[in-house]
């Protein structure tokens, strides 16, 4: 039945979809299900990371363009489809203290009118499933906030019909799970780093493990681990699509395929809703979903 099963996955950027969930998607889309992808805005202020890209003027000028036509390739290459939820880049501050947020972006939007545009989509697409970030966006980039944010209201609110009327909104549906994308997580880094070093690798995450504490404000519960490992490889062509913000010679591409697939061929989330029973730990984003759909 999984011709009934539908995922929808919300991210904040252009890019977000391919680095956090992507060969999930990838095997569910393999598997008949049908995968949206909800970009919430264009990423018009990302920096260009590329080294080979930075300084080129016609991607500065139009990065709004280019971001869009490497999303387009991500999303082919995924196999899924893709929704832009219209919002504009808020842009990472930086600074001591920070800059305030630019007007008229992302994370300054009223959040019960933002997440009317995702409620909208639930109740068309109709996903038993939704993935999102967690409180913590996942790392504290106010988009990421913000896509938190407007994810749970409209998870809880899309059957609300006096909240937001079926004649506007469309008519009530409500997803059975929801998900925080946990795949950077400290038992997956440390397994990947110790397997390195046991093969007389180098290893990129020693300063990530030094540093884990800055950006890892509390410990998270991996309920979830979906076995992908097969789709590692789309994953990281959907991600290099991404051109001006991966450099293929980066350091996401320093483990070798084979070697994450050994030592850690799953991704993980943390079920943070459920209106269905179901036994933790899971290997399926759909568990106690697919023998009702």
């Amino acid at each position: 039945m999984t011709d009934q099963l539908r995922l929808m996955a919300v991210h904040a950027h252009p890019d977000d979809e391919s680095s956090k969930g992507a060969a999930t998607m990838a095997k569910y889309v393999s598997e008949g299900v049908d995968v949206l992808v909800v970009t919430c805005t264009g990423g018009e202020r990302g920096s260009i990371l590329n080294p080979k890209l930075q300084g080129d003027s016609y991607i500065e000028e139009h990065i709004h363009e280019v971001r869009k036509k490497e999303m387009d390739e991500a999303r082919d290459i995924l196999g899924v489809e893709q929704e832009w939820l219209g919002f504009v880049d808020s842009g990472l501050p930086e600074g001591e203290p920070l800059p305030p947020l630019p007007e008229g972006c992302f994370a300054l939007e009223d959040e019960d009118e933002a997440a009317g545009r995702l409620v909208r989509l639930v109740r068309s697409f109709r996903p038993q499933v939704i993935t999102t970030y967690d409180e913590n966006g996942g790392y504290p980039h106010p988009d990421h906030i913000m896509t938190h944010k407007i994810s749970m209201i409209a998870f809880d609110d899309a059957a609300n019909t006096e909240k937001y009327p079926e004649a506007e909104f469309g008519p009530a549906w409500q997803p059975q799970k929801l998900y925080y994308n946990q795949g950077f997580n400290l038992p997956r880094t440390v397994a990947l780093h110790e397997a390195l070093l046991a093969r007389g690798m180098e290893s990129p995450y020693e300063d990530w493990l030094k540093r884990w504490d800055e950006f890892e404000r509390e410990p998270r519960t991996l309920t979830t681990h979906v076995p992908c490992s097969e789709f590692y490889e789309t994953r990281d062509k959907a991600l290099i699509a991404h051109a001006t913000q991966i450099d293929p010679e980066g350091g996401w591409f320093r483990v070798p395929i084979d070697l994450q697939k050994e030592v850690w061929p799953t991704e993980e989330y943390e079920l943070a809703k459920s209106h269905v029973d179901t036994s933790l730990p899971e290997s399926d984003l759909f568990a106690g979903i697919r023998d009702n759909a």
